[in-house]
């Protein structure tokens, strides 16, 4: 028999399906507002800013950079893409999917000044966009 308090157990497995059903709900279920009427799923993303640019690293898990569109909106960088499910088929079974796939859109609120888009990079499954600052 275990020495641990089964109480203190139970409650450490209830606090990790909370936080795994939370993370789940934050990448397959959040929707934006998008022309298109599909449901959308948002990558995480890390934005880095100097005097001179911004930097923006939107996670992309197996997502080829061909799939890719970026856009600079008044304010705002949109990124959108369509992930594939690479080894789905009719002979496989899904044992686990917590990769998101499908169509995604990423609105990415940009500080208030003249950016130039440079060439996005896909690195390590990460998108990264370097927007120089103009004036």
């Amino acid at each position: 028999m275990s020495s641990r308090n089964p109480t203190d157990w139970m409650w450490a497995q209830a606090c990790d399906l909370l936080d795994q059903a939370e993370r789940m709900h934050r990448q397959f279920f959040r929707l934006t507002t998008s022309e298109r009427t599909r449901a959308v799923w948002e990558p995480p993303v890390d934005v880095f800013e100097d005097e001179r640019e911004v930097i923006v690293v939107v996670a992309l898990p197996g997502v080829p950079a061909e799939r890719v569109d970026v856009t600079i909106e008044p304010q705002a960088l949109v990124v959108r893409a369509d992930s594939p499910l690479r080894f789905a088929g009719s002979r496989r079974a899904v044992r686990r999917l917590e990769i998101p796939y499908g169509y995604f859109e990423r609105r990415i609120a940009l500080p208030d000044v003249r950016l130039e888009n440079g060439t996005p990079e896909l690195v390590d499954g990460c998108l990264i966009l370097r927007l120089r600052k103009l004036g």
